[in-house]
């Protein structure tokens, strides 16, 4: 993280905090005493669509690749796997940062296909065809 104003995503793209709507609750995590009183489970929400923090083609990419995830355009990450709410905020907005940075990497480039050569393809067929051959030759008809 670098710092508590913004949590980067690549580059020099981040979230501003003023964005990021923070919602806290019991959580149902490890505990001892107290920690039944204390609202450590933390509730990131991100409004995806109406972030103009995102370059566009960005934006479209995570749109669509998180549509399944999103309600109203806006992303829900929750963490309560720590007894401290601090910690779950920073796990919350790690996670949400390593969300929207998978999201919207560019899509890896199409494979070229490549022919292979035909002199290799028939070495590779003479040689199977010898290896057949020696197989069949290990039948034990002939011994008796």
């Amino acid at each position: 993280m670098s710092g508590p104003s913004s949590h980067v995503i690549r580059g020099s793209v981040s979230l501003p905090e003023a964005e990021l709507m923070w919602r806290f609750s019991r959580s149902s995590g490890p505990g001892g005493q107290h920690v039944n009183t204390s609202d450590s489970q933390v509730e990131l929400r991100f409004d995806l669509a109406k972030t103009e923090a995102l370059p566009p083609v960005w934006k479209e990419r995570a749109l669509e690749r998180l549509a399944s995830r999103l309600v109203g355009g806006v992303i829900t990450v929750r963490a309560s796997e720590h007894r401290s709410q601090w910690r779950n905020r920073e796990t919350a907005s790690v996670r949400l940062a390593a969300l929207l940075a998978e999201a919207t990497a560019p899509p890896p480039r199409a494979r070229r296909k490549t022919k292979i050569p035909r002199g290799i393809n028939e070495r590779r067929l003479r040689e199977k065809k010898q290896r057949a051959d020696t197989k069949r030759g290990r039948t034990g008809r002939d011994w008796g």
